[in-house]
């Protein structure tokens, strides 16, 4: 009596699973492999038990609303609905998943909220040996994996996760292990940076242009930041924003800088600020090769030491002479001298023309007087081609 009982609860549960959990595709194939198997006899009945067996519905990603306050209703959901939360790791990492789509993978409240999805004291080793061969592996390796993915993200735990943690794995177990390796280094290299941003980033483009071109700009500390409008020139076709850096160092040197040699709009190069890339563009001419020949020839490096000599074994050192002469920027660079950099809204070859139009009238009018080519590295886009016709822009176009 007792075998036909659980071989007849063997049968049905399945069909009870499918209807909770599966999809209305798995409750499809269930039913035609049901009435397949009553038409083939008893003898079918094996085959049709595991043919209806169902597959995990994902609430996630069939979710309408993608928002924070879906994410965790679901959640809850989940908790409330079996007393033993069967399938859980399986949960776990569907809700890891899709947490991009609902713009909560920066939240420590949602992994919070999914570490608690997990059973409470059932994890727990209770010997050295359970402890250290990683008792219940596919749990913990699921915390671990949610974790790591906290780690990529830069999203910090606190102590409140510790206390879960705790109450799930115990103090042996390899997630908390996991926890406090992250809260040695995290705390180290969160306020390490030189360049702090504000936590969250703007997402005004026009802001986050400000920091791109205020970091690069850190390499001399009397560097300007200003920001034009194209509306102020009455030629400019492309009305946009333009966040442009130059420093009074710079401005001399492009005063001083050979009316012959042409100046160069090099771009775009790219900047990252956290998850948010900006493009920049540089005004730069070519080295001057007198010059940093005549530097060279005249500074010695002291933290040179590959011809170093030894004053005890021949001759005395050479004594440094006391000379006066130019001293090499910090903007003059082997390959070029740097002048000023810009990230405008558009990116277009009518923005950079803008650019040089506001730079000339805003205290460098030697600008006029030498000639200022492009030199694309990349693609230009598509708005400036509408802007120059249906014919591509060269790698190097023409004079400004």
């Amino acid at each position: 009596m007792l075998r036909k009982v659980h071989s007849l609860c063997r049968q049905r549960a399945p069909a009870i699973f499918s209807r909770v959990y599966s999809t209305d595709e798995a409750n499809t194939n269930s039913s035609s492999g049901a009435g397949n198997s009553s038409s083939r006899g008893a003898g079918g009945t094996k085959n049709a038990t595991t043919s209806r067996l169902p597959a995990i519905r994902n609430p996630f990603a069939a979710a309408q609303e993608k928002t924070k306050n879906t994410y965790l209703t679901m959640v809850e959901i989940f908790q409330e609905r079996d007393v033993h939360r069967r399938n859980h790791v399986e949960f776990i990492y569907a809700a890891l998943k899709h947490m991009p789509d609902f713009g909560v993978e920066h939240d420590l409240e949602v992994y919070k909220a999914l570490i608690d999805v997990m059973p409470k004291g059932k994890f727990i080793p209770t010997n050295i040996f359970q402890a250290e061969f990683m008792h219940y592996p596919k749990q913990q390796q699921c915390i671990i994996d949610l974790l790591e993915q906290m780690e990529d993200f830069g999203v910090m735990p606190d102590y409140e996760m510790e206390a879960m943690l705790l109450n799930v794995f115990g103090n042996k177990g390899h997630p908390l292990r996991k926890y406090w390796r992250m809260m040695y280094w995290m705390p180290k290299f969160k306020n390490l940076s030189p360049w702090p941003l504000p936590d969250p980033v703007p997402d005004d483009t026009l802001e986050i242009a400000k920091l791109a071109v205020e970091r690069m700009c850190t390499v001399d500390l009397r560097s300007q930041l200003r920001v034009y409008e194209t509306s102020e020139l009455k030629d400019a076709l492309d009305e946009t924003w333009i966040v442009s850096g130059m420093s009074p160092e710079q401005s001399k040197l492009l005063r001083e800088h050979n009316r012959q040699k042409a100046l160069y709009i090099e771009g775009p190069f790219h900047i990252w600020i956290r998850n948010r890339r900006i493009n920049y563009f540089t005004l730069r001419a070519d080295a001057d090769d007198e010059f940093l020949a005549q530097l060279d020839e005249r500074q010695l490096d002291e933290d040179d030491v590959s011809h170093i000599e030894v004053p005890f074994f021949g001759r005395a050192p050479p004594r440094r002479h006391n000379q006066l002469g130019k001293l090499r920027s910090v903007h003059q660079q082997d390959d070029g001298t740097i002048f000023a950099i810009c990230a405008t809204g558009t990116s277009t070859k009518d923005s950079l023309l803008s650019w040089i139009r506001l730079l000339e009238s805003n205290g460098n009018p030697i600008i006029g007087e030498i000639p200022v080519l492009f030199r694309f590295t990349s693609t230009v886009p598509a708005k400036a081609q509408e802007i120059e016709g249906p014919a591509t822009v060269p790698a190097t176009s023409d004079n400004a």
